[in-house]
């Protein structure tokens, strides 16, 4: 009996916080109807290099967020290792999480890949940030790892 209540509540304790880390993960993101990248392919920014559009039909939710894939087998590969494939940030601009801590909005065909991770950029009205950030890249990175940390709690 004892064994079967323990299992219950650590079966509830589970659903409640992946519940609870979806919600928080959502209302942190950069996200368009709960879509992340603005619908861009996640893998395409690893193995193309490029940014290339997601169609809706081959989608995945992963904690709460749903990414838009350009071929099937992007989305077996994003399936693999899902966490790997996913913007810095919560996808919103790199430079000014690091310059100022806030969210600000992206260009998703403007990234940089470093070390394996994927960091998107503000890239309009002549202010490509992601030039401001390959400056001081390594001050703003900490900067902004830093200040992140804050968003997720």
């Amino acid at each position: 009996m004892k064994k079967q209540i323990l299992i219950v509540f650590v079966a509830l304790v589970s659903v409640t916080t992946f519940g609870q880390t979806a919600a928080n993960r959502k209302a942190q993101f950069n996200l368009e109807k709960s879509v992340a990248i603005q619908g861009y392919d996640p893998v395409s920014y690893f193995k193309q290099n490029k940014a290339v559009k997601g169609r809706k039909e081959i989608s995945v939710s992963y904690e709460g967020v749903i990414y838009q894939f350009s071929s099937a087998a992007n989305k077996e590969i994003f399936l693999k290792n899902p966490a790997s494939f996913e913007p810095q940030y919560g996808g919103w601009c790199a430079y000014a999480m690091g310059s100022d801590g806030e969210k600000v909005e992206i260009n998703p065909e403007t990234f940089k890949i470093i070390d394996g991770k994927f960091y998107l950029f503000y890239n309009a009205f002549f202010n490509n940030t992601l030039k401001s950030w390959n400056k001081e890249e390594t001050s703003l990175k900490a900067k902004a790892d830093t200040n992140w940390k804050k968003f997720i709690k």
